[in-house]
């Protein structure tokens, strides 16, 4: 029989404030991850002390931000009203401290509990706030949390506001870098929701005149709008709207105080709900809502008194009211977008034609996979999709609607294998395994109708849960696992072409990933390299004295279960799919896998002749 643990005083412990933090980091920054995700700590470490000085410039103090990322060191310096110098320790390290506190001074601010900066403090090996006001300055150092200089008031001309410097900790985000893309589409919609606002981001300016509207423009070319974007504003609601000529699913950006509701919330879905309702009522027709929102990119921004997020990282707004004399979210943009919209379209006639045909063709379209869809869904059943192609995660393995969860992870990987060992290694609470079967098809130029009949296609869709909009998406993070190979590298680019022709948010909202595993292994009788490259072969052939023994990983099939643990885990290397900004996703799909054969061959010569002479360098 056990013997039985005691239980005294002696195992109640209290923590202090950064010893929590630091303990339980997740539950004040989300996920931790290493920058490969616009989600990762790191950028939230940087928005946390952003939100503090969008807050000023939302107060009327200061119209510029500057910023500065050179390696680690992250600084952050704006032209606000200066912390109070006589609590520029306090408001950085001591819980349940801040001038938000006070609704007067911060009605609709973008960080509501105080704990922010207090989190960028505690995970950071250095942090040093300064703050400048009435002529004169004070600053303090912090070291994880711990105070290790404080400078007093003295005298200063310098312009007051207050900067930020901090260096997250290493050993929390593990192999970390910042990734200038994501820090760069954080600030833009810093600035589309302050018009006026002017962000420097290592010498980049960023700034917005039209809001909304901005955003929209800069994420949908002028040729694939199908008419010109709806912009309306109201006291404390924003909204902008157009309809895609090639795009299949819905796209929303959506923001509550600042804050950019990635997963949406009460808004996003009174938004969709009021977009409906007021359509039907203008055309006088009970359209299909799902036919009336296909191909939609929208935007909407509100702003609430002291808003309720689902999370610390405030991702999905779960407040019902406005807050004061005002109604309910859902009253208050159903009341909004029923009296501009219809008048807009009223006015427009042009744009409520091109809107109406729109819908018409959705109907269409519909009706034709009508059928086909009712088969596609019944094939999913019967393939025992989380049997049998999926091998599905605890958190979504009770209820297959789940919401989605930061931490969730799908990897789409080809050959059993392969995906044996990543199903024998993965963290089963949160990791799920998509198996693929062979090549997958071209989707290049096809229409909806090859996702539900071609069934490696529908399953995938199905086990995203994506049919109809990214926001019931399943799996935060979509991660594609094959070879390092010629045919890995093709089913690779074959599952992106599928993603940009049918479900181009998905990488547009940075959800999809590549796999990174190791070409080599190198080991002695002592320790064990994994190498990436030729250059980490070479380094840790150097490192390791003797012989060590060498090991070219053909496949992933080759690398066991014990081993692949360490590369899906704590030290997974994930490279994001991005889209180039320059070119539309037509003009990309129809370079890399239309019928342009001899440009794609130049292309792909002139590359290797680049990847070869590198190689020689290093040689």
């Amino acid at each position: 029989m056990s013997k039985e643990t005691k239980y005294t005083e002696d195992n109640i412990r209290s923590l202090d404030w950064k010893e929590h933090i630091r303990m339980r980091p997740g539950m004040y920054i989300g996920k931790l991850g290493d920058g490969s995700s616009a989600d990762d700590g790191i950028y939230i470490l940087l928005k946390e002390v952003l939100d503090n000085s969008i807050d000023e410039y939302v107060m009327g103090a200061g119209k510029t931000i500057e910023i500065s990322i050179q390696g680690d060191k992250v600084i952050v310096r704006d032209y606000g009203r200066g912390i109070p110098l006589g609590k520029v320790v306090d408001v950085v390290s001591k819980m349940n401290t801040g001038g938000k506190y006070d609704s007067r001074a911060f009605k609709k601010s973008v960080g509501l509990n105080g704990v922010g900066t207090k989190a960028v403090n505690a995970l950071s090996t250095y942090f040093r706030v300064e703050s400048t006001r009435d002529g004169k300055s004070a600053a303090a150092e912090f070291e994880k949390g711990n105070l290790t200089n404080e400078e007093t008031l003295e005298e200063t001309s310098r312009r007051r506001g207050t900067k930020v410097s901090f260096v997250p900790d290493e050993t929390i985000f593990k192999h970390y870098k910042y990734r200038s893309e994501y820090v760069a589409k954080m600030l833009k919609n810093y600035v589309y929701l302050n018009p006026g606002l002017t962000i420097i981001f290592n010498g980049e300016k960023y700034f917005s005149e039209n809001g909304l509207k901005d955003l929209l423009s800069d994420n949908i070319k002028d040729d694939d709008r199908l008419y010109d974007i709806i912009h309306l504003k109201g006291d404390d609601i924003e909204i902008a709207i157009t309809h895609s000529k090639t795009q299949y699913s819905e796209e929303y950006h959506s923001f509550v105080n600042g804050q950019h509701t990635t997963q949406g919330g009460t808004h996003q879905a009174a938004f969709r709900e009021a977009i409906v309702k007021t359509v039907r009522e203008y055309y006088g027709k009970n359209y299909e809502a799902s036919d009336i929102r296909k191909s939609i990119v929208s935007a909407i921004s509100i702003k609430v008194m002291e808003p309720v997020f689902e999370s610390q990282t405030k991702t999905k707004l779960g407040s019902t009211d406005m807050g004061g004399d005002l109604p309910t979210v859902r009253t208050y943009i159903n009341d909004f977008v029923k009296t501009k919209l219809d008048n807009f379209l009223h006015k427009n006639a042009t744009t409520a034609e091109s809107l109406q045909r729109k819908i018409l063709q959705a109907e269409r379209e519909r009706k034709d996979l009508s059928g086909i869809r009712k088969l596609a869904r019944e094939r999913a059943k019967k393939a025992s999709l989380h049997n049998k192609k999926l091998r599905d995660c605890r958190i979504h393995l009770t209820d297959s609607k789940k919401e989605r969860n930061l931490e969730s992870t799908l990897f789409i990987t080809e050959g059993d294998s392969a995906s044996g060992s990543i199903t024998k290694s993965r963290d089963v609470n949160t990791q799920a395994v998509f198996s693929l079967r062979g090549k997958p098809l071209n989707s290049y130029n096809m229409s909806k109708k090859i996702v539900y009949e071609n069934e490696e296609f529908n399953l995938l869709q199905a086990a995203l849960n994506i049919e109809e909009s990214l926001e019931d998406l399943r799996y935060n993070n979509i991660v594609i696992a094959t070879d390092a190979d010629v045919d890995g590298m093709h089913i690779r680019l074959l599952l992106i072409t599928f993603f940009l022709q049918f479900f181009p948010e998905v990488i547009k909202e940075g959800h999809l990933y590549i796999l990174q595993t190791p070409l080599f292994r190198v080991r002695n009788k002592k320790e064990t390299i994994y190498c990436y490259s030729e250059q980490e072969r070479r380094d840790a052939i150097a490192k390791l004295s003797g012989k060590p023994e060498i090991t070219r990983f053909k496949g992933l099939g080759e690398i066991s279960p014990d081993e692949f643990v360490h590369f899906i885990g704590d030290d997974i290397r994930l490279d994001p799919v991005m889209l180039d900004k320059e070119k539309s996703i037509e003009e990309l799909l129809s370079f890399y896998m239309g019928k342009n054969t001899p440009q794609r061959q130049e292309f792909i010569i002139d590359n290797l002749k680049v990847e070869l002479d590198t190689v020689e360098e290093e040689i």
